[in-house]
């Protein structure tokens, strides 16, 4: 078992609604490396996944978003879903926390729909990004540079389509989180 992120703190922020499989397979990937996760939310105590249309499970909450300091992690997961950065982007707290990673240079992973709390964060210029390919409008809209590839990485931000480029995602996001390239 690799350790490549031994010591290293990784927030994954959710809104109810997330696919659940693009926090649940990234999540264990990282643990798996050596990571500490911490589920947030503006959710106090579980929040709720979803199986793209179906309710999926219910996962306890490790910090309440209003309680998170960003500066004791290392690198931040964004699921998708359609309902959760929809909920996100509105939330002033969430948009600063996603905003500083990006300000502090820290790496952050946002796959399908996660790149639309992006847009509203303010960090999408001229950033090479991919996604769930209904959002292509509002990245290049907001002066992202959008592409339909499996995974992008770009500086400090690894993104990709849907559940489908997870393995793909999943190795760029330990790589870039560990400090290694992809």
């Amino acid at each position: 078992m690799s350790q490549e992120l031994e010591g290293k703190n990784i927030a994954i922020l959710v809104a109810d609604g997330f696919e659940q499989v693009e926090m649940t397979e990234p999540r264990q990937a990282f643990k798996n490396a050596g990571a500490n996760t911490h589920l947030i939310s503006p959710v106090d105590e579980q929040v709720e996944g979803w199986n793209h249309f179906d309710k999926g499970d219910r996962f306890q909450v490790d910090v309440p978003l209003d309680q998170a300091d960003p500066n004791n992690y290392d690198a931040l997961l964004l699921p998708g879903g359609v309902a959760n950065p929809d909920q996100l982007r509105t939330n002033q707290t969430a948009v600063k926390f996603i905003k500083s990673f990006f300000d502090a240079g820290k790496p952050v992973a946002a796959i399908c729909h996660g790149p639309w709390t992006l847009i509203e964060a303010d960090v999408v210029k001229g950033h090479k990004i991919t996604s769930w390919p209904s959002l292509k409008t509002d990245l290049k809209n907001a002066g992202a540079n959008w592409v339909d590839e499996e995974v992008v990485v770009d500086g400090n931000l690894v993104s990709s389509r849907k559940p489908d480029d997870i393995p793909a995602f999943i190795q760029a996001a330990i790589a870039l989180a560990s400090g290694k390239s992809a």
